[in-house]
């Protein structure tokens, strides 16, 4: 997927929650998911599809505060959330830590510096 020109206000909204965001590297994600922590990749179905990373959970942003409760019950597990670039991770990450889940970061840089790093990936409804 191309680079997204991002809207003024969707980049406002961002840096507005980052604050209140943990963010971890690709290496970190890396290291954390073999550790146990859930990756949750919130891209659209269609960028699901394409690829993902393997292992991860498909809880797209637009549906992660009415589904997380039901996938992931355990407000107290270790997630981690990516979507294209980190941006609507962020996003999502702000929303769950508002729900109550206590242990959720963004990954920085998204499925492109996931790939860019060599993460091992899956495609389609796996």
């Amino acid at each position: 997927m191309a680079d997204v020109a991002h809207s003024p206000g969707f980049l406002k909204l961002v840096e507005s929650v980052r604050p209140s965001v943990r963010e971890v590297d690709v290496v970190e994600a890396r290291r954390r998911a073999a550790q146990g922590a859930i990756l949750v990749d919130v891209r659209e179905d269609r960028e699901w599809e394409a690829g993902h990373a393997r292992g991860a959970v498909h809880i797209g942003k637009g549906v992660i505060e009415r589904d997380i409760e039901q996938k992931i019950p355990d407000a107290n597990a270790e997630i981690i959330l990516y979507c294209g670039g980190g941006f609507r991770s962020a996003l999502a990450a702000d929303s769950l830590r508002k729900m109550g889940y206590g242990n959720v970061a963004s990954m920085a840089g998204g499925w492109r510096a996931w790939e860019a790093a060599g993460g091992e990936t899956e495609s389609g409804n796996s």
